[in-house]
């Protein structure tokens, strides 16, 4: 391991929590729910089952792996002492490459919510170049600005929950259309899939396991508790929505749950979820931003990004120059290209990302296993199979991805010997 400065040890279970539960439901709410439509139908609901299924038997890993190896990483860490460099190299490189596309979705998914016509992209880089400045400022800030915002979009997601189910209430002629199963198992666990991009904040709390206080506790603790309250409240929205619009209109719309609480006697209340809609999105971008750079900060320091990027800085105790080059990455990225439909190609990199997690928490000693091994096994058997499923496109642009990165370090290599 790199001898470069280590980062502070500033956040307990509650902020660790908070952080895991703000990347998820800022992504997941507001974005999963319309693709998975479109695939699964009504069936979307099996697809939410399978999908925290896959997520509760990767989070066992990555809690596990993280109580052993409480650094700054997360799997690319995991991967590399279990498994060899180049493992680690894989996961870290799709988690990077994926969250920054994710990042720039997020970005813009709160222009399209918060921004006069026009000015989407404008107000979208200016959102990635605050939050940035907030995550230079440590990670107490990040957890306080997280704080306010998790907050926020639970009463925001109260409010629009009850504006669908007050008055008339929603039809439930249309909850199921035409069968749970009417798209077939394909489409299920495509579905699956791509609601499991919803699930996957909690590596933000095992990438950030440098800077929490008595890891071997706390992390598994707080994984447990994001991941617990976030699928209690994916569940309420996947029938709340499918009750209110059916499977056709949410797949038909890209903003379900305005959609849903507008088609009710409670239309007035629609404003108040779009202000929800982009301080989730905002949430997510904040997460993702702390948790890029702290998965850089650990690839630099071993040389698997340029080691430039593991400096630390000396007061703020972040690792403020991975955090400031992937912003800019962040916001030429949105300049150039509209990623709000990056879904599915942020799924393929996470997904193997956990499939990697899996394999190595399999290989842990006894003594510091936690959980039981057919677990992981499900868990990786679970990956593949939802990566298998994902749209073709996806996953045509997922392989393309992984041959860079692949191209990238055989060049490193060669260059440095």
């Amino acid at each position: 391991m790199s001898n470069s400065p280590a980062l502070a040890r500033r956040l307990g279970t509650f902020d660790a929590s908070l952080i895991g539960l703000g990347s998820m439901i800022g992504a997941g709410v507001f974005a999963a729910f319309t693709p998975a439509a479109a695939a699964a139908g009504s069936g979307l609901l099996i697809g939410l089952v399978v999908a925290a299924f896959v997520a509760f038997c990767n989070a066992t890993s990555s809690a596990q792996l993280a109580a052993a190896y409480p650094t700054s990483g997360g799997t690319y860490i995991y991967g590399r002492e279990r498994l060899g460099p180049w493992p680690g190299f894989l996961a870290g490189w799709g988690f990077v490459i994926g969250k920054t596309a994710s990042a720039a979705a997020m970005a813009m998914t709160f222009a399209a919510y918060a921004a006069p016509q026009g000015w989407e992209r404008a107000v979208a880089i200016a959102a990635v170049v605050v939050l940035t400045a907030v995550n230079y400022h440590g990670v107490t800030r990040t957890a306080g600005l997280t704080r306010v915002l998790v907050i926020a979009v639970l009463a925001a997601l109260s409010i629009a929950v009850a504006a669908v189910w007050g008055g008339s209430g929603p039809d439930f002629g249309s909850f199921v259309g035409e069968g749970l199963l009417a798209h077939g198992w394909y489409g299920i666990l495509q579905s699956a899939g791509l609601l499991f991009f919803a699930f996957a904040g909690y590596a933000r709390i095992a990438t950030m396991g440098e800077e929490v206080r008595e890891p071997k506790r706390t992390i598994p603790r707080a994984i447990g508790i994001a991941l617990g309250i976030t699928i209690v409240i994916y569940a309420a929205i996947a029938v709340t929505l499918l009750a209110a619009l059916g499977p056709e209109g949410v797949a038909a719309t890209p903003t379900p749950l305005a959609d849903a609480v507008s088609a009710g006697t409670w239309a007035w209340v629609a404003p108040v979820v779009r202000v929800g809609a982009a301080v989730a999105s905002l949430g997510a971008l904040l997460a993702l931003i702390a948790g890029l750079g702290r998965t850089s900060l650990a690839m630099a320091r071993e040389h698997d990004l340029p080691h430039w990027l593991s400096a630390v800085h000396p007061r703020y105790k972040v690792p403020h120059r991975a955090e400031v080059t992937l912003a800019v990455v962040i916001c030429v990225i949105i300049a150039v290209a509209d990623l709000r439909g990056a879904i599915g190609f942020s799924s393929f990199g996470v997904l193997l990302y956990y499939l990697v997690a899996n394999i190595a928490a399999y290989t842990q000693p006894s003594q510091d296993r936690r959980y039981p091994k057919f677990l992981q096994v499900a868990g990786g058997i679970a990956c593949v199979v939802l990566v298998v499923t994902l749209p073709p496109v996806s996953a045509a642009l997922g392989v393309l991805m992984f041959a860079v990165g692949i191209a990238y370090r055989v060049i490193r290599l060669r260059v440095s010997r």
